[in-house]
């Protein structure tokens, strides 16, 4: 829940900045001098691509959690007993230990977006937030695909 409330209160943030950012834009694109003009198409453009960017982000993660919570109902998510410090993260020693399990059962099932999903959170459990991504994006193409 807090995750989703510092989400809302960037997305305004974001939009807020982008009413000052297309107001300046205007006033420079309309001066009629060719610097001005310059700045002004690139303070319309340069917030646009960062939208496009943010917005894809947010995406992606509803994606990986509605695809989390599918397989957590289907009783698919690791049970792997591992040790965890005080703030929640795992003991990257425990995480290394169980992360060839996981490898190799996308290695044995590579279309399998279940298997790709519980590599994905051995990644992240691992620390390396790439590669996690990497995986968790290919069992979204997968779980897409499935459902075609």
């Amino acid at each position: 829940m807090k995750t989703r409330i510092v989400i809302a209160v960037i997305t305004v943030v974001l939009v807020v900045y982008l009413v000052v950012i297309a107001k300046s834009a205007w006033l420079m694109l309309v001066t009629g001098r060719p610097v001005a003009i310059v700045m002004g198409v690139c303070l319309v453009v340069l917030p646009i691509i960062a939208a496009w960017a943010i917005a894809r982000e947010l995406w992606f993660g509803v994606r990986a959690e509605r695809a989390g919570r599918r397989l957590e109902a289907e009783g698919g998510l690791p049970d792997d007993d591992v040790a965890v410090y005080a703030s929640g993260r795992v003991v990257r020693d425990d995480a290394d230990a169980v992360f060839p399990r996981y490898r190799d059962e996308v290695r044995e099932h590579p279309d399998d977006w279940r298997a790709w999903y519980r590599l994905g959170l051995a990644y992240d459990a691992a620390g390396d937030r790439k590669r996690a991504r990497g995986a968790i994006r290919q069992s979204l193409k997968l779980e897409a695909s499935e459902k075609a």
